[in-house]
């Protein structure tokens, strides 16, 4: 798998490995779903500012949020990887052979936040916003009561499967 991380100048360190816990968990992610290929996902760390004008550029929401994802495919169904073929136009990286699932940004000042408001580590609060991301990526959602059900049981056995719980409090 390819992973590509950028940070943002402003959004200053979050003190964590967070190339290796992205690829932790964006692999965790992918395994869980059964994902058959070799993937490809981008992931941006800014700060509030540059997520807050993403989010009103690309959803009309003028505010931050903790997390964007921006999936390069439609599922049918999340995680069914059935419906994508080799064909596919624009699917997969003609030089890598690799699925293009898409986007992910993260505002380190929401890690920061959210980390100290749940009372856990910024490598746990990174590694659930991955997981959560990687997931939207894969066609969850969390619109509807029974999928916001299955993503987030989805999400805790990613969690529990690498060994990052909720009262993680090691950084």
């Amino acid at each position: 798998m390819t992973f590509f991380v950028e940070t943002e100048e402003g959004a200053g360190e979050l003190g964590i490995d967070t190339e290796g816990i992205f690829r932790l968990a964006a692999l965790a992610a992918l395994e869980y779903t059964g994902c058959p290929y070799e993937c490809e996902a981008d992931l941006k760390i800014t700060d509030d500012a540059g997520i807050k004008e993403m989010n009103r550029t690309y959803r009309g929401i003028d505010r931050e949020t903790d997390v964007l994802s921006f999936p390069m495919l439609d599922f049918p169904n999340p995680g069914d990887f059935s419906g994508i073929g080799e064909d596919e136009a624009g699917a997969f990286d003609p030089e890598t052979g690799e699925l293009l699932l898409g986007d992910i940004v993260v505002s380190a000042d929401r890690v920061r936040a959210q980390a100290e408001a749940y009372g856990h580590s910024l490598k746990r609060e990174f590694a659930f916003l991955i997981v959560h991301s990687m997931l939207h990526l894969q066609g969850f959602d969390h619109m509807q009561e029974e999928e916001r059900m299955q993503m987030e049981k989805a999400q805790d056995e990613i969690l529990k499967g690498i060994r990052i719980g909720r009262n993680d409090l090691e950084e």
